[in-house]
């Protein structure tokens, strides 16, 4: 059935028309927008960006984002989560069509009591849940892929996430200097169609597994919490984290990511090794992190 909102038309036409007169104004070939939740990645983005000769308008969304991005960005607005048509408008103020979308906001947050009233979602939000996401699972990709869709409407166009940190990309083979023993390779084996499965699936992108037995699932906690509730149930530690995309992998959002907040994770809970899929996984802060591994005594191995 083909749902039409006159108003939604008219707000659009309007939009389209003020989008043409800002487009005259602005170059937006030297400009990139930002959506930042939490984490280090969009400090990464931000950094590549102003490398490449770029201005850089950031949103950061509620109290996710981190207060010190403003001071690495031209621009810096914090923004509502749940109200979409205040992100578009402010970064189409400043002639903003092409813009990356990174870091953490946990999904946990959606499933708040009250959290109408809490995060009080403009119109564009509920055209999101209630008519783009209408009949469908609220998967993390589906969800995901309408806010995208959503932003386009308003000449907000999401990239490849990764395009202004590829040097942080993972690589093929060990990156540390410790190396996998053969019991572990056998565990990578084990895990790794498994993993993948999880990711199809869109349940999560990590497990930890030792002597072939999955000893933790990622889901909606997040790797650090799964890390450490595979520290509680393998006392005896050696234990392997393998993390990869998604068969599909979006590289517009939710690529993952592993940086030393996890190898430090890791050594606490009596993780060996992580494996992670080379070209499809950031690395924050690279070098720092492999550098801290090899401290730890701690496996990074691209696949």
């Amino acid at each position: 059935m083909n749902i039409r909102f006159p108003i939604f038309d008219f707000r659009f036409s309007i939009f389209n028309r003020g989008s043409s007169i800002v487009n005259r104004q602005f170059d937006c070939s030297d400009v990139l927008g930002l959506i930042a939740g939490a984490g280090r990645l969009p400090f990464l983005v931000a950094s590549g960006a102003k490398q490449s000769g770029l201005r850089v308008i950031c949103v950061g969304l509620a109290e996710t984002a981190e207060h010190k991005l403003a001071d690495e960005v031209d621009v810096f607005y914090r923004v509502a989560l749940a109200r979409p048509g205040s992100w578009i408008r402010k970064l189409r103020k400043h002639g903003v069509s092409r813009t990356v979308m990174v870091g953490r906001v946990a999904k946990s947050q959606l499933f708040t009591p009250w959290r109408i009233l809490r995060y009080l979602p403009d119109w564009r939000a509920f055209r999101i849940y209630y008519w783009r996401l209408r009949g469908k699972d609220k998967l993390t990709d589906l969800v995901l892929c309408a806010i995208a869709d959503e932003l386009a409407t308003g000449g907000i166009v999401l990239e490849n996430s990764t395009m202004y940190c590829k040097e942080h990309l993972a690589t093929a083979g060990v990156m540390t200097k410790a190396q996998p023993r053969p019991s572990i390779e056998g565990d990578i084996e084990f895990g790794w169609q498994i993993v993948k499965k999880l990711g199809e699936l869109d349940i999560g992108q990590a497990i930890a597994v030792k002597e072939k037995e999955v000893i933790a699932i990622e889901a909606i906690e997040g790797t650090a919490e799964m890390i450490e509730r595979a520290g509680q149930f393998c006392k005896s530690g050696g234990w392997t984290l393998i993390k990869t995309s998604k068969p599909n992998q979006d590289m517009r959002f939710d690529v993952p990511c592993v940086g030393p907040d996890t190898i430090r994770s890791l050594a606490e809970n009596g993780g060996k090794c992580v494996v992670v899929e080379a070209g499809k996984t950031i690395i924050i802060d690279k070098p720092e992190t492999i550098k801290l591994a090899d401290q730890l005594g701690i496996i990074i191995l691209g696949r």
